[in-house]
């Protein structure tokens, strides 16, 4: 065993977890599903079925990662967010087979209590409030808050807010520069 599990927690057969993450209290992690290395669970997470977290993906307490889910590496899932995967949910109607698909892309960021409709893409290095509701894409290094989700600006990969002057910014930590064309966000490569 390549990984750390606390003894309560649930790992079932099936599934495959890479060297170095580390699984907390009363979490589950389902059949099917694929963890990275260097991973951080936290205390009473579910991980269903064919979901798929990167590398140094860190999932913080009481989360829910439903079937459907691709976490790209460096994704970071803040305490009690939930990601759906049925558009339509009924009781009464099975709908096991039909998830629609979610995709967080790399670095992006989730905040506490937040939910992410299923069906979108979170860009790159996004960052997402605490309590918004994702119901369309967000786009790379977006910041967006609110229920339904609204953009208000653009944040660094270091997660520090944009402010652009003649289509250029840069991070006030990481010094690193940025541009803005066509209402899209790239880091500018040395």
């Amino acid at each position: 065993m390549n990984y750390t599990a606390h003894n309560t927690a649930v790992i079932d057969m099936g599934c495959e977890i890479g060297e170095g993450t580390k699984i907390w209290h009363f979490s589950h992690i389902m059949p099917d599903s694929k963890l990275g290395k260097n991973c951080n669970i936290g205390q009473n997470v579910v991980v269903s079925p064919d979901v798929i977290l990167g590398d140094n993906v860190k999932v913080q307490n009481n989360v829910s990662i439903y079937s459907g889910v691709i976490c790209e590496d460096d994704v970071f899932l803040g305490p009690s967010m939930v990601f759906t995967n049925i558009i339509n949910p009924r009781s009464a109607v099975v709908k096991r087979g039909s998830y629609t698909k979610t995709l967080v892309r790399k670095g992006a960021s989730i905040g506490a209590n937040a939910t992410i409709v299923c069906g979108n893409t979170i860009g790159e290095f996004a960052l997402i409030g605490a309590g918004t509701v994702v119901t369309k894409d967000v786009k790379a290094y977006a910041l967006v808050v609110g229920n339904p989700s609204k953009q208000i600006g653009w944040v660094s990969e270091y997660g520090h807010r944009l402010n652009f002057i003649d289509n250029k910014a840069i991070c006030k930590e990481s010094k690193e520069e940025y541009r803005l064309e066509n209402n899209n966000v790239k880091k500018i490569n040395e």
